[in-house]
């Protein structure tokens, strides 16, 4: 027998063993039970079996196992995602600041196209006819559909300045619109003074060194100022929720803000243990549709706590942990393993955050938060 047959045959065996590991070991929440376990089973079994002697040609066995990893991580849930190996590279690197990037930010479900969600401003996609609720169907003429929202994400970031392609639709009728890649930040954050409000610390990503850099660099200069800070987390969709919670303790201390709910029901809790740096400095968090994960938990944290007022938009309810594991190939899986529950409050997965102050979907300029913020902070 052929070895390529011979691969094709042992295919329908290590995807139907890989799924019922996944089944049997209770991977999901609320897995199936034995009953419904098998019959999947017997299903898959079916399909492969048909596939192998009614498909017009030979499939090749190498793709077609990568389609079932991916089509079998991809739809657990919003964040997981299997990566090829340009993926997992992508992946890897999306700490790091002074990338090239586009500056849209896309949400996207399993077997939908993606939709612009976030615009920075400043950015390239700012400057061009691209708009919030924008199907995106291609990104350099490859096809939206078989991403994942990570994916999706990732591949507007590079190292190269290179512009990406973009597909998508108005009004009945295809667009393509060519957006560069260009460097945003040099950062985790930025600081600013607006007279009307006091300053504005804008969060680019909870990545490391994010909190380290604000002890050296800013609060012994917020320390002395002692006026409202504003945390701009808008368009803040990336990082760690360690660095998160790191930056939470920069502004409370407390034995416990939460928990995550690990597979089985298991709460892992919570802590900011350490001294805050700015215990009594007043608060104001901006949020959009774009903030998302780690971001949401340090402004559902600090309106719960410190009773930091929220304006903005309704965000998605993201929070989570997820691991990530190098498969042989060069190939990687990002898994959710626990979401968010705050302290005495129901978990934000996918409820999100309903801000303080709601602003109109058409208000999404920096002028309007901070027509709001001064507004909040003349009426205290």
């Amino acid at each position: 027998m052929a070895k390529k047959n011979l691969r094709w045959i042992v295919l329908p065996l290590i995807v139907a063993a890989s799924l019922f590991f996944f089944l049997e070991t209770d991977f999901f929440p609320g897995a199936a039970p034995q009953s419904q376990s098998n019959e999947s089973l017997r299903l898959l079994e079916l399909v492969m079996r048909l596939v192998q002697q009614d498909y017009v040609e030979e499939p090749d066995p190498v793709k077609t196992m990568s389609g079932a990893f991916k089509g079998l991580v991809d739809s657990l849930d919003i964040l997981s995602s299997y990566l090829d190996e340009a993926g997992v590279q992508r992946f890897q690197g999306r700490g790091l600041t002074g990338q090239n990037e586009t500056g849209l930010i896309l949400y996207k479900h399993y077997g939908t196209f993606p939709m612009v969600i976030g615009i920075k401003e400043n950015s390239p996609a700012a400057a061009s006819d691209i708009k919030l609720g924008d199907p995106i169907y291609a990104l350099d003429g490859i096809s939206t559909l078989g991403f994942s929202m990570l994916e999706s994400n990732l591949y507007q970031r590079a190292a190269a300045a290179d512009p990406v392609s973009i597909k998508t639709s108005r009004d009945n009728a295809n667009i393509t619109l060519d957006i560069a890649r260009s460097k945003l930040n040099d950062g985790p954050f930025a600081y600013s003074n607006e007279p009307s409000v006091g300053g504005v610390l804008r969060v680019h990503l909870f990545h490391a060194p994010l909190v380290d850099r604000l002890r050296t660099e800013l609060i012994p200069r917020l320390r002395e100022k002692g006026q409202t800070l504003v945390l701009d987390l808008r368009n803040c969709h990336d990082g760690t929720l360690e660095e998160a919670i790191a930056f939470t303790n920069l502004f409370l201390q407390k034995d416990r803000i939460g928990h995550l709910e690990k597979r089985g029901g298991v709460e892992e809790p919570l802590s900011c243990p350490e001294e805050p740096a700015l215990p009594e400095t007043p608060l104001v968090i901006w949020v959009n549709q774009a903030t998302m994960g780690p971001a949401e938990l340090a402004a559902t944290v600090l309106n719960r706590e410190r009773d930091a007022r929220i304006i903005g938009h309704k965000t998605l309810g993201l929070v989570a942990q997820r691991r990530f594991f190098l498969l042989d190939d060069g190939s990687g899986l990002v898994l959710t393993s626990g979401v968010f529950h705050p302290a005495g409050g129901e978990g934000l997965w996918e409820k999100g955050i309903s801000p303080d102050v709601k602003l109109e979907p058409e208000k999404q300029a920096t002028a309007d938060y901070i027509e709001q913020t001064r507004k909040l902070i003349e009426s205290r």
